[in-house]
């Protein structure tokens, strides 16, 4: 079973059958987000620009990530200082999270629950974020986003000979062109994650063109079809129902 389309080709080419069941993250419903509530959360007026920085849920990604968020963020309010910013931080990082940015030149709002994440994210004028599952939620928050990510030396050195993909957000490999701008490893620094995000911050036709992209990448992802979890439990049905056949049929016809 794979959860996106565009896996099964590699699967098929060593023989193995692929059944495309769907990513659980198209399915998180934002209805129910309130971009108002978030604003008046932070006493933002209904102009003023709101970034949502989402700096990764592992504890390595906050160390290798988070300091370039930092630096890019204090570069944007050295010269937007109207501009919020709001931490959504995930349960496994979150007191580390709060323990930096406590200690940041510029405040940030940081929200730990559920509810106030999709508010935020659907609230974001524009969104600072680690790659992972969290750029699929983002775009279906209608957030027109930056991407950024660093490893470890030694690793980025071994995964760099191993990794084929041109792209590693999935909205981006799946719209075959980028569509987020992905700034990784070095690139992934203060002044080049600010331009990147003023840009956006700056001109509302980009932005626009940016979320009509990731919705249409979520489209080629598999949105709007069965319901994951529902097209998986199928799929187990389907192959137990078919191994107990197999057992019950005489041992002659099994050729």
């Amino acid at each position: 079973m794979s959860i996106h389309a565009f896996d099964a080709p590699y699967f098929e080419a060593e023989g193995l059958g692929v059944t495309f069941v769907g990513n659980p993250a198209l399915a998180i419903d934002f209805s129910g987000a309130d971009a108002s509530r978030l604003r008046a959360s932070l006493a933002a007026g209904p102009d003023d620009p709101i970034l949502t920085v989402l700096p990764g849920s592992r504890r390595s990604e906050i160390a290798n990530v988070l300091p370039a968020f930092e630096a890019a963020i204090d570069l944007l309010k050295s010269e937007r200082p109207e501009l919020h910013v709001v931490l959504p931080a995930a349960p496994t990082v979150a007191p580390l999270v709060k323990a930096q940015v406590a200690g940041w030149r510029h405040r940030a709002h940081v929200i730990e629950d559920e509810v106030g994440k999709r508010d935020a994210m659907r609230a974001a004028t524009v969104a600072l974020a680690c790659s992972g599952t969290v750029t699929t939620e983002l775009a279906l928050a209608g957030a027109p986003m930056v991407i950024g990510y660093r490893l470890g030396a030694v690793s980025y050195a071994i995964l760099k000979r191993l990794i084929r993909t041109r792209y590693i957000a999935l909205l981006n490999i799946a719209a075959g062109k980028m569509v987020a701008p992905e700034l990784i490893q070095d690139a992934c620094n203060g002044p080049a994650l600010a331009r990147e995000v003023a840009l956006r911050l700056d001109d509302p036709a980009l932005r626009e063109r940016q979320r009509a992209e990731q919705d249409a990448a979520l489209d080629s992802m598999g949105r709007g079809g069965p319901d994951p979890s529902e097209a998986a439990a199928e799929v187990v049905e389907r192959f137990l129902r078919s191994a107990a056949e197999l057992r019950e049929a005489p041992a002659d016809s099994w050729n």
